[in-house]
């Protein structure tokens, strides 16, 4: 069962990952396991795939790198709810195929939390507890049922969203 990490307010792409152990300085094949490094050092060893990070305000500000994401996606992150993502951010975020949710749940939720999320609906469940999410819009939907937005136009040929032909 995914599990919550908790995080505050404006968590930068160098919390996520910090630029020294980018992939081509720490190698393609273990960047992802310095995830969080300064701030939250057992994380890479511990997170499970699937388990949310819940975030504070302004998720992900700072440079645009892509490998920040690139390495929660290697970790099999399964999603992030914050009340506000920085654009760009939240763009890769989503053309990695990392569910992003604009909530605020920082007050209900807790390291460790035992959960669960239902993607067509936007439930987050704990235990008896119902949280609605934003449901993913269709596009969106799409792409996470081939695994990204790339992976969906490599498939397709197309965007998600656009019409066939």
């Amino acid at each position: 069962m995914p599990r919550i990490w908790k995080f505050g307010d404006s968590v930068n792409t160098d919390d996520i990952l910090p630029g020294k152990f980018a992939p081509f300085m720490a190698g393609e094949d273990v960047f992802q396991t310095f995830a969080f490094h300064y701030i939250r050092p057992e994380f890479a060893a511990q997170v499970r795939p699937g388990d949310l990070l819940i975030g504070g305000k302004n998720w992900g500000l700072g440079s645009s790198r892509e490998y920040a994401p690139q390495a929660l996606k290697k970790l099999q992150v399964g999603g992030i709810v914050a009340p506000s993502f920085a654009r760009i951010h939240y763009r890769n975020l989503l053309n990695l195929g990392i569910p992003a949710f604009e909530a605020d749940l920082t007050h209900v939720l807790h390291d460790g939390d035992d959960v669960t999320l239902d993607m067509e609906s936007g439930e987050l469940r704990r235990g008896p507890d119902v949280f609605h999410l934003p449901p993913a819009p269709e596009f969106l939907r799409e792409a996470l049922a081939e695994g990204s937005i790339l992976a969906f136009y490599k498939k397709h040929q197309r965007f998600p969203g656009e019409k066939e032909g």
